[in-house]
C-alpha cells in the first residue's frame, strides 16, 4: 500500500501555526501603531515656537495632504418653552342697528383700534360666516363703527299667500309665528301651495322684508304652537346650531286618554317608520333613539292633561310615545286616539326657548291655548264634576 505524502504548508498543524503567526505579526503591528502614534502626539505637544517653525518648512501641497476635517462639537439641546395658547377673547356684548342690508356697531373704545378679524372673533359671528362676509367685502370699519353685511335682499322662495298670522316674536334676526292647526310648515310637492311657508312670504313682502323664509324646527299639520324662523344667514346657522345641541326647548301641552299612573316620567324608546303605513312612526328596536319627559298637570274622569318636553325631535316623537304607553292622545286616530271630544290630535307648543342669535340671551316664548283645546278642557272637567 502507498503512503499519501501531503504537500508542505497544507497539514493542520501548519495552518494553525500560520494563524497564530499572524495573530502575533498584528499584536506586534498594533504596538507599533501605538508608539507612533504617541510619539505623534508628543511632536503635537511640543512647543508653540518649535511647531511654528515645522510648519514654516512645510509647503502648501503638505499643508494640502495634511489637511483635515474640523471636529464637531455636540451642543446641548436647549428646550425652548412652547408658547402658552392664546386664551379665548371675552365676547363683546354690543347691540347694533340695522340700516338696509348692513348692521352697525359702534365699538368700545378698549376695542375700536383692534385688527377686523380680532373684532370678529369677539362677536357673535361663526367662523364660516365671519369668513364669508370678509371674503365679499360684507365687513366696514369707520374709526369706532363695525358694520356688517348681514342682511343682502334675498328671494323669499315660496309663493306669497296672506294670511293673518298671529306673530309671537319678531326682531331683526328672529320670527316666532304660532302655527294654527291644519296647515303644513311648508310644501310637501311641487307647487303645493296654502302652507305656513307661503303666508310668512307674504308677510315678509307686506312688511317689506327681503329675507328667505327659514323654519328651524317642524310640527305636525294638525299641531300648534310656535315655530321659530331665522331672518338671515348668521341666525340660522346659529338656530341650527343650537337645535342641533338641544339649546333650543320645546314645551307642550297635551290631553291623553286614560290616568296616569305616576306624576312624572320619562319615555326613552326608540322610534322608527312603520313598514306598513308611509307617513306613520313606531317603536321599533332599529330606530332613532327617542326620548320625551312628561309631568302630569290635571286629571279628569278618564282623561289627563300632561305637560311634555322634548330631549329628541323625532317625527310624531310624543304621539308615538303616549300610544307605545297605553295613553294615546285624545282625537289622534292615527295612533289609537278616540275622536269623540276633538277632531284632532290634542297637541299644542306651549312654550319655545331659545338663545336669540345675536345677544345670546334666553328669551321664552309662550302661545296661547288654541279655541279647541281650551273648550276641550272644559267639556272633561264638566264630565268630571258629574
Amino acid at each position: 500500500m502507498s503512503k499519501s505524502h501531503a504537500k508542505p504548508g497544507t497539514s493542520r498543524h501548519h495552518r494553525q501555526d500560520r494563524q497564530h503567526g499572524a495573530r502575533a505579526g498584528d499584536g506586534r503591528t498594533k504596538a507599533r501603531d501605538g508608539k507612533e502614534r504617541a510619539a505623534h502626539g508628543s511632536r503635537n505637544r511640543q512647543a508653540p515656537g518649535k511647531q511654528a517653525a515645522a510648519e514654516r518648512r512645510l509647503g502648501p501641497a503638505d499643508h494640502r495632504r495634511m489637511a483635515i476635517k474640523p471636529a464637531t462639537r455636540e451642543l446641548p439641546v436647549q428646550s425652548t418653552p412652547l408658547p402658552k395658547q392664546a386664551q379665548p377673547l371675552p365676547p363683546l356684548q354690543v347691540n347694533g342697528r340695522r340700516t338696509a342690508e348692513w348692521y352697525v356697531i359702534k365699538l368700545p373704545d378698549a376695542v375700536k383700534d383692534a385688527p377686523v378679524g380680532q373684532i370678529l372673533r369677539r362677536l357673535p359671528v361663526p367662523p364660516k360666516i365671519a369668513d364669508k362676509l370678509l371674503a365679499e367685502r360684507g365687513v366696514m370699519k369707520q374709526r369706532d363703527k363695525l358694520s356688517l353685511r348681514l342682511f343682502p335682499e334675498e328671494s323669499p322662495e315660496f309663493v306669497a299667500q296672506w294670511s293673518d298670522l298671529n306673530i309671537l316674536y319678531e326682531d331683526e334676526f328672529t320670527l316666532v309665528v304660532n302655527k294654527p292647526a291644519g296647515l303644513e310648515i311648508y310644501p310637501s310637492s311641487r307647487g303645493q301651495t296654502g302652507t305656513l311657508a307661503n303666508h310668512v312670504a307674504a308677510y315678509y313682502e307686506s312688511t317689506g322684508q327681503a329675507c328667505r323664509v327659514r323654519h328651524i324646527h317642524r310640527l305636525d299639520k294638525e299641531t300648534t304652537g310656535p315655530v321659530i324662523y331665522a331672518k338671515n344667514e348668521l341666525a340660522h346657522y346659529i338656530y341650527d346650531r343650537d337645535m342641533r345641541e338641544k339649546k333650543i326647548e320645546r314645551i307642550y301641552l297635551a290631553v291623553v286618554e286614560g290616568i296616569l299612573d305616576k306624576r312624572k316620567g320619562t319615555i326613552d324608546q326608540p322610534i322608527g317608520k312603520d313598514r306598513h303605513h308611509s307617513t306613520r312612526r313606531r317603536v321599533s328596536p332599529t330606530g332613532e333613539r327617542a326620548v320625551t319627559h312628561y309631568e302630569v298637570v290635571e286629571t279628569f274622569r278618564d282623561h289627563t292633561l300632561v305637560r311634555l318636553r322634548l330631549e329628541t325631535g323625532r317625527t310624531h316623537q310624543i304621539r308615538v310615545h303616549m300610544s307605545a304607553i297605553g295613553h294615546p292622545l285624545a282625537g289622534d286616530g292615527m295612533y289609537g286616539g278616540m275622536r269623540t271630544w276633538i277632531s284632532r290630535q290634542a297637541l299644542h307648543g306651549e312654550q319655545l326657548l331659545f338663545n336669540h342669535a345675536w345677544t345670546g340671551k334666553r328669551i321664552a316664548v309662550n302661545a296661547p291655548l288654541p279655541d279647541d283645546m281650551r273648550e276641550l278642557l272644559e267639556q272633561l272637567r264638566q264630565h268630571a264634576a258629574r
